[in-house]
């Protein structure tokens, strides 16, 4: 990893791209992409002097050349784009021949809750379903996806999160967490008192239980003849 050139899309407030930049140094770097300005405001503002470089950019459509990384990380982003596919060629675009592309992504079907009014628990999955998410499935797409982007050694690997805390929940499951449901919309107006009074009668009771997998796929950009042609000249 040390000299390597990797991108980062959709990195958020940075801290996984200013993680990497300590591995890939001290001659290599990283590129953090976001849609958000926001977000590359705030990932801006926590910059540790690594070489990470924020840009702006669409996930779907790169500003970079063919071949321009030699890995590629996303994570969480493509439940949230209208054509992932198209985000995914993308991202094996500018990835170099043999170079490695990494997704990451929820499974929100598969988000289990116990301790909770299961009606509420419904109401809330529809929401989510039909409002909020695009791709409510996408983190178990992503091995079916890559196979259809041309990737080659591609591993798919479940890892369930699984918590008894509504407080240790605010990174995976922001709904349970009161100060970040407003801000992600991921609570109807409708039943967000009477929710976070469930929330809290279970946590009293130690009764809350909640789970959610979340899929890492992992491939390789494959090589072409024009490729083990240009390489070995």
């Amino acid at each position: 990893m040390p000299a390597q050139r990797l991108l980062d899309a959709g990195c958020g407030g940075g801290e996984v791209a200013r993680t990497i930049a300590a591995k890939v140094a001290p001659v290599g770097e990283v590129i953090a992409l976001d849609f958000s300005a926001a977000a590359l405001a705030v990932a801006v503002r926590r910059h540790d002097g690594s070489a990470v470089h924020y840009v702006e950019g669409d996930v779907a459509a790169l500003d970079f050349p063919d071949s321009s990384f030699d890995g590629v990380r996303c994570e969480r982003v493509l439940q949230h784009v209208t054509d992932p596919d198209q985000a995914i060629a993308e991202l094996v675009r500018v990835t170099r021949p043999g170079g490695r592309v990494c997704l990451i992504d929820t499974d929100w079907e598969s988000m289990a809750v116990d301790g909770l009014p299961e009606e509420l628990v419904a109401t809330l999955k529809r929401h989510l379903y039909n409002q909020v998410l695009c791709h409510p499935s996408m983190g178990r797409t992503l091995r079916r996806r890559l196979v259809r982007a041309g990737a080659t050694e591609i591993e798919a690997t479940p890892v369930t999160c699984c918590f008894a805390d509504p407080g240790a929940t605010t990174s995976v499951l922001p709904m349970f967490d009161a100060r970040m449901s407003a801000a992600t919309g991921m609570i109807p107006d409708g039943i967000r008192d009477e929710w976070f009074a469930a929330v809290d009668t279970a946590a009293a009771r130690n009764e809350f239980l909640a789970t959610l997998t979340i899929w890492v796929a992992t491939g390789r950009r494959s090589y072409t003849p024009s490729h083990a042609a240009e390489e070995s000249l």
